[in-house]
């Protein structure tokens, strides 16, 4: 299986729609590619967050706005010219052409004919309306004196360059980025869904603020049950790059480790798999209240018996230490 293959097969099995035969040759190559693992680890974080937001039916009246937009839109459509109904026309009765070669001939001349004169008669719009729209634009908004310009940071891109002839003058076209911001209450909907996309699109920083502002709710078990909150906690315990980061979002989920799986199993995933011993150290300590649970010992019974770090394997031994007897 090659990379692209396998990028297509990550997206339909994180939705669960892979055979699983296919299943266990993408987990076989996954497993010798950093690239596709890197790749997969992505879209599974992106349909996590993706879950995270509610989901909004449009409207009735929405849906009826954009059907007579529709309608209208449909209306104004030019009518087809000949060689357009013609091609349609070919199109239609090919099957029935498979037995009449000399008037398949014949009618395959026509089109290319029709298609010749079709591309020149839409050439020439085209040109027509170029010219139209370059008349119509005002120069005010062609061009803009250098000094006006905004400071390089409001720049998000440039999209064309243009030197006028026999000239030193140069027409740079850029898109600009505007920057809002928002006040209001952390339980305002509006500023907790900025607060999870900051969480996973910002700045370590950025990011580190928002998880710890995030957590602080869950911790206060406020806004923390049914908004996502808690799963943009887990994406940032599984993914995010920043240790500090990490720490702070294993810290808002800690009032959920005895009640929601979800959150268990993630803390038992920083556990056996985060780079950092303290996270771990702190992982292992947030287990110890459900260390009856069968998952929990396995993985605290692995961990103190074959991990690479003393510190690690002794934080493991003392929590099993208070558990009689490993099932």
């Amino acid at each position: 299986m090659n990379c692209q293959l396998a990028h297509e097969r990550i997206v339909t099995a994180a939705y669960g729609e892979l055979s699983d035969e296919l299943t266990h040759e993408l987990e076989r190559h996954v497993a010798a590619c950093a690239e596709c693992r890197k790749e997969r680890e992505q879209v599974l974080a992106l349909k996590t967050l993706a879950g995270a937001y509610p989901v909004v039916e449009p409207g009735p009246n929405l849906v009826a706005r954009a059907r007579l937009r529709l309608d209208e839109s449909l209306d104004a459509l030019p009518p087809k010219r000949w060689y357009e109904r013609l091609g349609e026309r070919i199109l239609g009765n090919f099957s029935s052409l498979q037995a009449a070669p000399v008037a398949a001939l014949l009618l395959l001349v026509a089109g290319a004919g029709a298609g010749v004169l079709g591309g020149y008669e839409y050439a020439q719009n085209r040109a027509a309306h170029a010219a139209a729209a370059q008349v119509a634009v005002p120069a005010a908004v062609k061009t803009q004196p250098a000094a006006t310009l905004p400071a390089l940071a409001n720049v998000a891109s440039v999209s064309g360059i243009a030197r006028e002839p026999n000239s030193d003058v140069v027409d740079v076209s850029y898109n600009q980025i505007v920057p809002r911001h928002v006040e209001g209450s952390l339980d305002d909907p509006q500023i907790r869904q900025l607060l999870m996309l900051a969480a996973q699109n910002a700045p370590a920083g950025v990011r580190g603020d928002s998880v710890a502002l995030l957590a602080a709710e869950c911790r206060a078990d406020r806004s923390c049950k049914s908004t996502g909150v808690r799963e943009a906690l887990m994406v940032a315990l599984r993914y995010d790059h920043s240790a500090k980061v990490r720490q702070k979002a294993l810290e808002g989920l800690e009032p959920y480790v005895a009640d929601d799986v979800r959150v268990r199993d993630a803390v038992l995933e920083a556990v056996l798999n985060d780079n950092d011993p303290s996270i771990r150290t702190a992982a292992i300590g947030l287990l110890e209240p459900v260390d009856a649970d069968m998952s929990v010992r396995q993985v605290l019974y692995s961990v103190s018996n074959s991990d690479n770090n003393p510190r690690i394997r002794n934080v493991s031994r003392q929590v099993l230490s208070r558990v009689p007897e490993i099932q």
